[in-house]
């Protein structure tokens, strides 16, 4: 079994379809917390966390700057800011430019969990439409950690779980119907 401290899942155009399909079926006592970061606009950020507590047992909550990350929690990061872990296990935002166009950046946020985590983390990079979380993915790989893709062909716009095959060393292809199996079987 894969041990996991955190979990973050980052993706772009056609990830939420795959996180209303994951996000029902996961555990309740889930012993890690979960960072979810997407490329969005800002605007009725309230409305994507309302749509995805609906969806799971799981808190689902919009960060707040230096907030301690807490297990059984789902986190949604915030647009228009790219997202830190801290050593501290804390949670930081940062406006400086985009990264990959795009702001917030997944790079960002799995490049800091990999200092913070380690082997103990798990990123998950979904459907999306352009490079982001390639670097990042680089990184979790090169510190130990356990980098897994979205399966391009199931993806709406496969482009970056497919560029991310390409250039890092995967660990696991999933299909949405097995993301959330997986997920449940990790252990902290």
């Amino acid at each position: 079994m894969t041990h996991c401290e955190a979990l973050i899942i980052g993706g772009s155009a056609g990830s939420l379809d795959v996180l209303l399909k994951v996000l029902p079926n996961l555990s309740a006592s889930i012993a890690f917390p979960i960072v979810i970061v997407l490329h969005r606009k800002p605007g009725k950020e309230n409305l994507l966390t309302y749509l995805l507590s609906s969806k799971t047992k799981l808190c689902v909550k919009d960060i707040e700057e230096k907030e301690t990350l807490k297990p059984s929690v789902i986190y949604i990061a915030p647009p228009n800011y790219h997202l830190l872990i801290e050593k501290d296990k804390t949670l930081s935002f940062d406006s400086s430019e985009k990264v990959n166009f795009s702001r917030p950046s997944i790079d960002v946020t799995f490049e800091s969990a990999a200092d913070v985590y380690a082997e103990n983390l798990v990123c998950l990079l979904l459907s999306g439409a352009n490079s982001d979380g390639t670097k990042g993915l680089q990184k979790v790989h090169r510190n130990g950690g356990t980098t897994i893709i979205q399966n391009p062909a199931s993806a709406i716009v496969g482009f970056m779980p497919e560029y991310a095959m390409e250039h890092v060393a995967i660990d696991l292809v999933l299909e949405p119907e097995k993301m959330a199996t997986y997920i449940n079987q990790l252990v902290k």
